[in-house]
């Protein structure tokens, strides 16, 4: 047998091996079921009900769908090797090797995906952006990050939806909000939330000084269809004003965008970007069940936490990672000490190696919830 045919039932032998620990046969038939309860005439009779199903139906289907690929192909290129040893074709030899490169990536990659098994690792991701002390260089900072991360979503193929764009008065951003949507948005993006340090010589200052900069992430889960955050309406008060982003017609003509206030526990949301005061209303209040959700979670990690004698720091001064351009180049995570001095190609979205490094580490149960940079 030769090497390249051993090496295909390596890879055959772990996919069949997680299609088993996934249990797909059993989720094949659920596919099924979903399906043919989303045909039946009243399906989309409670319209929140059958988003939620839909959404059930298009991860599980994806799922199975990705590792029944992978099982076919791996079965196809082991025929296709099996052969070459009988009749030997050094073309169709380098074509069968070549391809066997891109299934072991995509392994694993799938593999890694395993381990995102939080409860709401699957949910598309609320990401929001705040600029923090640094003055123009922090707002400048902000949009560096928003970009970054807008780069990363289109590199792993999902969708953007920004909510809020707040614009600074000279350069960059006060605030935004973007909604990052795809399987495991959430799991993947968890690994941002927190404040992000950038030392560089800063381009607004005439003397071309050495400025610090800082930027807050924060991160939600999507969770308005699967989970019940109870809001009362008098808890909540609303302020429309006129729109000041890009759009269409509608922007500074009408009062379309909305303020949204939660009283008791005072967040304020906002929404401009919809077409109508209706619409930004729905995402605004879509945003507030994210950020309460956020808010309890935190409350009942904070006291799992004391409970094990560990010390949570949770003001926005504790920096989570730092990006220096000069006096050298280095992007480097303060929990997981994951580094690279390629910090051109982290700021354009290269950012799964630091999130790898922190899964693993969350994985392995090491990681820090949060560490402050020494300069």
């Amino acid at each position: 047998m030769s090497e390249m045919t051993q090496q295909i039932e390596r890879l055959q032998r772990r996919v069949e091996k997680t299609m088993v620990r996934l249990d797909l046969a059993t989720k094949a038939v659920q596919v099924t079921q979903l399906e043919e309860e989303s045909m039946q005439p009243d399906f989309w009779s409670d319209n929140r009900k059958a988003q939620a199903h839909m959404q059930q139906l298009n991860a599980l289907r994806e799922e199975v769908t990705t590792w029944e690929q992978l099982a076919t192909q791996l079965k196809d290129l082991q025929e296709l090797a099996l052969m070459l040893e009988e009749e030997p074709d050094d073309d169709m030899q380098a074509e069968v090797a070549q391809s066997i490169h891109p299934i072991e990536e995509q392994i694993e990659k799938l593999e890694f995906a395993l381990m995102l098994s939080g409860e709401h690792d699957e949910k598309n991701a609320i990401l929001s952006i705040h600029a923090g002390s640094g003055g123009v260089d922090a707002q400048d900072w902000a949009e560096m990050l928003l970009r970054m991360y807008l780069r990363w979503a289109d590199q792993h193929r999902f969708r953007t939806q920004i909510y809020d764009y707040s614009e600074g008065e000279e350069a960059g951003i006060k605030s935004a909000t973007v909604e990052i949507e795809g399987r495991f948005a959430y799991g993947y993006l968890r690994s941002e939330a927190g404040t992000h340090r950038l030392i560089r010589l800063s381009p607004f200052d005439a003397a071309h000084r050495r400025q610090t900069s800082f930027a807050k992430v924060e991160l939600m889960p999507d969770i308005e269809n699967t989970i019940e955050i109870s809001i009362r309406p008098e808890d909540i008060e609303v302020d429309t004003y006129r729109s000041t982003g890009a759009g269409g017609q509608h922007v500074n003509k009408t009062d379309s965008a909305v303020r949204m206030r939660h009283v008791p526990s005072g967040i304020v949301v906002t929404c401009q970007n919809e077409r109508s005061q209706l619409q930004n209303r729905e995402v605004a209040l879509k945003i507030l069940k994210a950020r309460l959700f956020e808010l309890e979670q935190k409350k009942h990690d904070e006291e799992a936490a004391r409970l094990k004698g560990e010390h949570v720091q949770a003001d926005f001064g504790t920096q989570i990672r730092s990006v220096i351009v000069h006096p050298y180049n280095i992007a480097k995570d303060h929990r997981t000490n994951h580094e690279t001095s390629d910090t051109t190609a982290y700021l354009a979205g290269n950012v799964d190696p630091f999130i790898h490094a922190y899964l693993q580490e969350q994985a392995s149960g090491v990681a820090s919830p949060a560490a402050v940079a020494e300069d």
